[in-house]
């Protein structure tokens, strides 16, 4: 304190402090505060009354400007400040601290084991990074706001881009958490589903991270109901999902139906506005004046086209291959519905052609109107559409 009061840098005194915790808080250093594991107190260190007063003295004596304490040191002295039970102030003055730096952090870090002793408990703390998020998405918030108001209008653009690198940055750490503590059995829905949702969406260019965490989730919680699947799925953009998900997405027998043909619908779309554009580029080059860039360039423009037409080639053969599946299955489906009905159909019309062999008679009667006809086809056509129309959003047409 006395050397901070003549102005040295706060870097030294964050140093000096990180030094001596190291030293006097064995915890902190300590392989033991992993999860599943139980740190063991021995005689030859301090007791754990002498850690606790040493860990929150020394919590007041880090500088608070933000990126002096390292966020990894931070979340260290952070997780033996739980196991130790400091007091409520300590722990959220660390949690506020490692929040207002959260994307500096490293995904390990941020797996803090849970010191609840029941069994039910979930393995990691996802109660304490919830907190962290939510501190990290005030702070966010203030610092823009603020630097909105002080800051010229070309540099806040610059400031805009900084915040948005920093959410993106922790949209994918969250992501990696996520797939972490998807597989244990005591996750909560309702848990998993808040934590995933506090990142707001256009944080996330790609929403792969968040699609391997909740397929893990699912695979980890096979007794989930068909409408939770659903409300799941719903935490994903399917048209932010990349190539390779995709594909995935399209094969993976755990998403639901409907979220299985809206990725085939969207990828779908996503081709067709492909294509068309690669047909525009490929019109474009006709004229003269590309001929003429063409040559300059030494063929560097006609030969990249080349490549993305053998890249275009796979990946419609791919859709169309996975379309070809799609509608199999459909076609299926539809004709289980139509079994039954043919198979009675046919059953009645056998028993009417024995009666009238054994009368050795039939009084033929008039075939039934037009009308009624065409009212059966549009019943068995409306079952064939059902399953079609669960796809497309409002305003589109499945083909």
């Amino acid at each position: 304190m006395a050397v901070e009061s003549k102005g040295m840098n706060p870097e030294m005194i964050s140093g000096s402090v990180m030094y001596y915790a190291r030293k006097y808080l064995p915890l902190m250093t300590s392989q033991q505060l992993r999860p599943g594991a139980t740190p063991v107190i021995s005689n030859l260190l301090p007791s754990e009354e002498d850690q606790r007063m040493y860990l929150e003295e020394l919590v007041t004596l880090l500088p608070t400007k933000k990126g002096v304490t390292p966020t990894s040191f931070l979340l260290s002295i952070l997780r033996a400040a739980i196991f130790l039970q400091a007091s409520s102030y300590c722990r959220e003055n660390l949690e506020r601290r490692v929040g207002a730096q959260l994307d500096e952090a490293a995904l390990q870090d941020l797996l803090i084991p849970n010191m609840g002793y029941s069994v039910s408990e979930t393995l990691y703390d996802v109660d304490c990074i919830q907190r962290i998020v939510d501190y990290f998405l005030i702070t966010s918030q203030e610092a823009n706001l603020s630097a909105s108001i002080m800051v010229e209008e070309g540099a806040e653009f610059m400031v805009e881009r900084e915040a948005l690198t920093s959410m993106t940055i922790v949209a994918s750490l969250i992501d990696g958490f996520l797939s972490e503590i998807a597989p244990d059995v005591n996750m909560k829905l309702s848990k998993f589903e808040t934590l995933a949702a506090t990142i707001p969406d256009y944080a996330r260019p790609v929403d792969d991270g968040l699609y391997h965490a909740i397929d893990v989730y699912l695979k980890a919680h096979p007794w989930m109901t068909e409408l939770e699947k659903e409300q799941l799925c719903r935490l994903m953009n399917c048209q932010k999902l990349s190539l390779e998900a995709s594909t995935h997405a399209a094969q993976n027998e755990r998403l639901p139906l409907r979220v299985v043909i809206q990725v085939l619908f969207f990828e779908q779309l996503r081709l067709r506005t492909t294509v068309s554009g690669w047909f525009f580029v490929s019109d474009n080059l006709d004229n003269p004046h590309h001929h003429l860039i063409g040559e300059i360039n030494n063929g560097n423009v006609i030969d990249r086209m080349e490549d993305e037409d053998d890249e275009m080639k796979e990946r419609v053969s791919e859709l169309e291959k996975e379309c070809l599946d799609m509608k199999e299955d459909i076609e299926k489906l539809v004709k289980n519905k139509k079994s039954w009905g043919i198979f009675s159909r046919s059953i009645r019309l056998k028993q009417k052609l024995q009666s009238c062999n054994s009368e050795k008679s039939c009084d033929f009667k008039e075939p039934a109107p037009l009308s009624t006809l065409t009212a059966s086809i549009d019943e068995q056509e409306e079952h064939s559409n059902d399953i079609a129309e669960v796809a497309a959003p409002q305003g589109f047409k499945f083909h």
